[in-house]
């Protein structure tokens, strides 16, 4: 459902919950408490549309944005992320190598979790049962809900941001989410939106019944991630 907007010269569709906002605060708190520069103008919030979505990854500038209510919200991620997301991709795709039971995503796979949202968590994780025939989507937005989703924390995320996050995985139907925090060498580990175990510098993920048998040591991951400047 959109409201619509009307002037003497033009009349635009506004997602209800953008189109009832009074201010610049009211739109980041909706969003999540996030920053503004994260928030796209062009198109205009409230109006993106998942179209927009994939324009702006194959723009020149190569900007991935995630899908919340109609706005393109920039997903915050510098080259240190980067570098330990496509660690953590690594290590699943060797451990599918040897157990079969699905594909693994990087963190540009555009994913429509729950209606009306697209997201792009750093790491995901299908199990072959939501594949059928083993055929991959040919869309460039798949609609799939990762078994295992996996978002390593930028300075631009916010507490409330990943809580909608979460509730929005396992709303969709994943079953595990990892949170992996750079800056102190932890992450936490969730089944359900609102619980989690903690997991320190010297503790493991562990992949339970999604990933079966699956471990990775922070030590070992953050070693190879090298050390982030200025940390």
């Amino acid at each position: 459902m959109t409201a619509t907007l009307t002037s003497p010269s033009t009349s635009i569709s506004v997602d209800p919950a953008i189109a009832s906002l009074a201010t610049l605060a009211d739109l980041l708190h909706q969003l999540g408490d996030i920053p503004p520069h994260r928030v796209r103008m062009k198109p205009y919030p409230g109006t993106a549309t998942e179209q927009d979505v994939v324009a702006a990854e194959a723009a020149p500038d190569k900007r991935l944005c995630e899908l919340v209510d109609s706005t393109l919200v920039e997903k915050p991620m510098g080259q240190y992320e980067a570098r330990v997301g496509g660690l953590i991709f690594h290590f699943i795709e060797d451990y599918l190598e040897e157990h079969d039971l699905g594909i693994a995503y990087p963190a540009d796979a555009m994913l429509r979790v729950v209606p009306r949202r697209v997201r792009l968590p750093d790491v995901s994780f299908v199990s072959w049962n939501k594949l059928p025939n083993r055929e991959l989507p040919a869309e460039p937005i798949a609609d799939l809900v990762p078994d295992l989703a996996v978002e390593v924390l930028s300075e631009g995320n916010t507490p409330r941001e990943m809580e909608t996050k979460r509730r929005e995985y396992f709303e969709g139907g994943s079953h595990l989410v990892w949170e992996i925090d750079p800056d102190t060498h932890t992450a936490r580990v969730y089944t359900n939106p609102d619980q989690f175990q903690e997991i320190g510098p010297d503790g493991s993920l562990d992949g339970g019944d999604v990933l079966p048998g699956f471990t990775l040591s922070l030590a070992r991951l953050f070693a190879r991630a090298g050390r982030q400047r200025g940390a």
